[in-house]
């Protein structure tokens, strides 16, 4: 069983910055999938940003240029830098993970910013 398990969230002001990371329970580098989804009150939940083996990143056009994600094999964490953070980025955050097995869920951290 593949645990995730996410930190870093917290209440910012807009404009601020916060660096949300994800640990995993096992070696990320067999993960075939790594990302990052967030849930506004009343919204569906919405894709954020997916990593590459290579540690290249995707990202939605609500983020892109704003947000960065990274990996760290050897810590067996995906992190999300959020940068410029804006009023409507508020939502919990969650990691998600891939494997042969299955796909994992972390519980989630919850990001507010302030305008």
């Amino acid at each position: 069983q593949v645990q995730l398990v996410e930190s870093g969230g917290g209440l910012v002001q807009a404009g601020g910055s916060l660096r949300l990371s994800c640990a995993a329970s096992t070696s990320i580098s067999s993960f075939t999938y790594l990302g990052w989804y967030r849930q506004a009150p009343g919204k569906q939940r919405e894709w954020v940003a997916t990593i590459a083996d290579g540690g290249s990143g995707n990202y939605a056009s609500s983020v892109k240029d704003r947000f960065t994600i990274s990996r760290d094999n050897a810590k067996n964490t995906v992190y999300l830098q959020m940068n410029s953070l804006k009023p409507e980025d508020t939502a919990v955050y969650t990691c998600k993970a891939g494997i042969a097995l299955g796909q994992y869920w972390g519980q989630g951290t919850q990001v507010t910013v302030s305008s």
